[in-house]
């Protein structure tokens, strides 16, 4: 089985939460920030878990520096 180290850091378990809650929290929001504020939102909380995720799978310590 694949295995992947990321999924092992508290970090990346933290920002599933902060996900989860920017989710919730932008669902709130009213229909007119649909294309803008909560787009924008979502799309940068998902991509502090993408990074962290691309980051750790880095050979190098500066690769990984650069992603995380």
């Amino acid at each position: 089985m694949l295995q992947l180290s990321h999924k092992k850091l508290d970090v990346y378990k933290i920002t599933l939460t902060l996900i989860k809650e920017v989710y919730a929290i932008t669902k709130g929001f009213p229909d007119n920030e649909k294309f803008g504020l909560i787009t924008q939102l979502r799309r940068a909380a998902v991509s502090v878990c993408s990074n962290i995720a691309e980051g750790s799978s880095r050979k190098t310590d500066a690769e990984k520096r650069r992603f995380l």
